[in-house]
């Protein structure tokens, strides 16, 4: 096999030609008639024992081109791109423009190739890190929070309905003195204030007390999901038979041994105080190395061939998948919704990760960072552990030419972040 030309056609294009000689071709035609001669039938001979020459004369000289051709492809691409020198990202318009047994086969394809990439000034870029303070107000959410879940619901009888409280309620909507599907609920169970139903229509039940008939008028939504209600003002006639609240346990010392390890109220203060400045560090680092992220981006320039986040999407997709468990056919079908649709829904995501890899791929080779193999030995093990898999295993699976260039995209995360001015601020 052999590159006979290699073109700059475009940007992040080549044309290329490869020529694989007779003595290659051959050696596949005769591997395909190897592979298939046990499914064609010939009139007076068995299964698979026809040769080669009374099945070509019998379907024609080129019944195992087709086949050989793949072959010779799909055995070869990756020796084709590693002479080529070239990063390819895809491989488009593959088309064969000789096939002879005596000349061989040529065949032309377009590879698309990463782009080049320029990226400046990505050392020193200034960001702020707003670090929240934690108040009395929020630890005490906090254990309110912790409160709630172990609250008792009661049935209240001797006041009118207020924010929180659940209300059962039987409903009926009307549009223009119409009923319309989906509209109406028997003792549906209501929680004021979780803004279940359109706006307005909950706070009209606040006041209302059990056994009360009423009427609640809204206005449904100019981006409500059906069509012939949207924008449109309704009625919904209600009656309330039951007001359902949460009962709070008392904030005492039974309470705080009962829902955590604690043993007194001030104990548990702590520890909760403790645990929200944790969650509000990496809530600040996070979004901290998200500005960072985004003005990194900004100091890239390329062009980046539209498969590169197709594929990207490719990747989300699958993830999630393997994620959720559910298959995603499965999935357009109980959601009614389209593939381009789904798709849509990890774009963002995936032009970003895929706009930040090249920019820290050219940071890597700019400052000429290296792995060691102590780095990559490290890094197998964790992922081991991670997975609960053998060394080998993750060997096998993961490349060490992956691993590589993986650990230095985040050596170049790392310099990237360490050559940052910070500027920390406290809220």
């Amino acid at each position: 096999m052999e590159i006979i030309s290699q073109n700059n056609t475009a940007t992040n294009t080549y044309a290329v030609e490869v020529k694989f000689s007779a003595e290659e071709f051959e050696t596949e035609v005769n591997t395909a008639y190897n592979r298939q001669k046990n499914k064609i039938t010939i009139p007076g001979f068995r299964k698979g024992k026809a040769t080669r020459k009374v099945i070509e004369s019998y379907y024609g000289e080129n019944i195992f081109y087709e086949d050989a051709v793949n072959a010779l492809y799909s055995n070869h691409i990756e020796e084709i791109i590693d002479k080529t020198g070239l990063e390819v990202v895809d491989i488009e318009n593959t088309d064969v423009t000789e096939m002879d047994k005596e000349k061989g086969v040529t065949l032309k394809a377009d590879l698309i190739t990463k782009p080049d990439v320029e990226i400046s000034d990505y050392k020193g870029i200034n960001v702020k890190k707003t670090v929240k303070t934690v108040t009395d107000e929020a630890v005490n959410a906090e254990i309110d929070k912790m409160r709630e879940r172990v609250a008792r619901i009661i049935t209240v009888e001797d006041r009118a309905v207020k924010e929180g409280d659940t209300a059962v309620i039987d409903f009926e909507g009307f549009v223009d003195g119409v009923a319309f599907d989906g509209g109406k609920g028997e003792k549906f169970p209501l929680e004021i204030g979780s803004h279940t139903f359109i706006p307005g229509f909950e706070e009209q039940i606040v006041g209302k007390n059990v056994n009360d008939e009423f009427d609640v008028n809204v206005t449904f939504p100019e981006d409500y999901q059906s069509e012939n209600l949207k924008g449109k003002p309704a009625v919904f006639k209600c009656k309330l038979h039951e007001i359902k609240a949460k009962e709070m346990p008392e904030l005492d010392d039974d309470f705080v041994k009962d829902v955590s390890e604690k043993d007194t109220v001030d104990e548990l203060k702590a520890d909760v105080r403790e645990n929200l400045e944790k969650r509000y560090k990496t809530e600040a680092d996070d979004a901290c190395d998200s500005e960072l992220m985004d003005k990194l981006l900004e100091k890239m320039k390329a062009e980046i061939p539209q498969v590169m986040y197709e594929r990207r999407i490719d990747e989300i997709a699958r993830e999630w998948a393997a994620r959720t468990r559910i298959d995603i056919k499965d999935y357009l079908k109980y959601t009614g919704m389209t593939m381009p649709q789904f798709r849509a829904n990890f774009k963002d995501a995936a032009k970003h990760q895929v706009e930040l890899r090249l920019a820290l791929e050219k940071i890597a080779v700019l400052e000429n960072i290296e792995v060691s193999d102590e780095d990559v030995n490290k890094e197998y093990s964790d992922l081991a552990e991670q997975y609960k898999m053998e060394v080998e295993n993750v060997k096998n699976a993961i490349s060490e030419k992956t691993l590589v260039q993986d650990l230095k995209i985040e050596k170049a995360l790392d310099f990237v972040k360490d050559n940052a001015v910070i500027e920390e601020v406290t809220e």
